[in-house]
């Protein structure tokens, strides 16, 4: 029984994440989440308490805290942004419904945001402090750390649906380790950023 339990509370969190990332949070409602899931109405309320508790379960199950938290550590300025880089990208296309959930949180101003702004500061203040540190230290040239930082973020995470702009593209779709490489070149060379030898 206890497995069955653990079955349907895990089917009713992935409904409520796919239709969440694809109708926002306030336009699915518990009844629409139950049918995704095949599930009776009821267990919404019995496994978790409400539509919002469902929401928060979905960041508990899927959002990478583990991961992104192993960046803490990284001093090197050069090194951490591009590792941030390249996990964000990761994690971007592994699970665009969790990106889509944040981005439309952040977007509406959602009065979840404060549980939002805990998940994910701590990694954007991670990347505040290593792009601080690397102009400190000669290796970053920018005037304005907030912009900077933001269009950082714009690079890698708030990154737009490519299916709306195909139109005016020329180049066959990238692969992950060049969409990485291009992402990473374009950030460095906005930062102002010359490896030794260049």
């Amino acid at each position: 029984m206890a497995h069955q339990e653990l079955d349907m509370k895990m089917k009713i969190v992935l409904a409520a994440k796919m239709l969440f990332a694809k109708h926002g949070y306030d336009a699915t409602s518990v009844r629409q989440i139950c049918e995704e899931a095949g599930a009776n109405v009821a267990l919404v309320s019995y496994y978790f308490g409400g539509k919002e508790s469902v929401f928060y379960e979905i960041f508990r199950q899927f959002f990478p805290s583990h991961k992104l938290s192993g960046f803490f550590d990284i001093d090197d300025p050069v090194i951490g942004i591009k590792a941030i880089i390249e996990e964000v990208i990761l994690l971007r296309n592994k699970d665009p419904q969790m990106i889509s959930l944040l981005q439309m949180e952040i977007i509406t101003m959602s009065p979840r945001m404060e549980k939002m702004r805990e998940l994910v500061f701590p990694v954007w203040e991670k990347v505040r402090s290593l792009l601080e540190k690397g102009r400190q230290e000669g290796l970053y040239h920018f005037e304005s750390l907030d912009s900077t930082l933001m269009f950082v973020l714009g690079s890698i995470f708030f990154y737009k649906q490519r299916e709306f702009f195909e139109p005016l593209f020329t180049d066959p779709r990238p692969d992950m380790d060049t969409l990485i490489h291009q992402t990473t070149t374009y950030v460095m060379n906005a930062l102002g950023y010359q490896s030794k030898g260049e």
